[in-house]
């Protein structure tokens, strides 16, 4: 019985430092806005050693390949909102764009394999997202195109950062487009 309790327990603290290996991963990527970093710095953010790291993910690109899977979940959860509730989900987006946005926007201007990956999946995330909350199926792909560029993160970067609206008249504006996209459907 004593057994079962340590491995159960080592499995947990194992999870645990994977998961703390992720979100340090994560955050050096979104504070450096590069896919860029060492080894070396992944684990001195997460507190560990370069060994453990490579224990738990064999190398860079095992490690690399974890992050944006993980980021995807984290990206996921932070944007989750019911289907059918446009103006939830525009505050939920601006809520993520406000978190990730400059990071994503410098991503997205790197030219590397590992950046392409990663923003390859972001789009793919969105457009899933985007389907999912506006409620659109795979007979909409006209409607999925409009909605995916008015929630698009250049769209906020455009009202926000380059026109210098507020985030309540530029959510407005986003939620305008929308609802105008959605028609009847709303």
């Amino acid at each position: 019985m004593n057994r079962a309790y340590v491995q159960t327990a080592r499995a947990a603290a194992t999870e645990q430092t994977r998961r703390t290996i992720l979100d340090a991963t994560v955050d050096v990527v979104r504070e450096q806005g590069s896919v860029e970093f060492t080894l070396g710095e992944v684990a001195g953010a997460a507190g560990v050693s370069v060994q453990t790291v490579l224990r738990h993910f064999g190398d860079r690109q095992g490690l690399f390949a974890a992050a944006i899977g993980h980021a995807c979940d984290q990206v996921a959860a932070e944007r989750a909102a019911a289907p059918g509730d446009p103006d939830t989900a525009v505050t939920v987006l601006f809520d993520h764009y406000e978190r990730w946005g400059r990071a994503m926007l410098r991503l997205l201007g790197l030219d590397t394999a590992d950046a392409l990956a990663a923003t390859a999946q972001g789009r793919e995330l969105h457009r899933a997202w985007v389907r999912h909350v506006f409620a659109t199926g795979p007979d909409d792909d006209a409607v999925t195109d409009l909605l995916v560029v008015a929630t698009d993160l250049y769209t906020w970067r455009l009202l926000v950062l380059d026109l210098g609206l507020a985030r309540a008249t530029a959510e407005d504006r986003v939620r305008q487009l929308v609802t105008a996209i959605l028609g009847d459907r709303r």
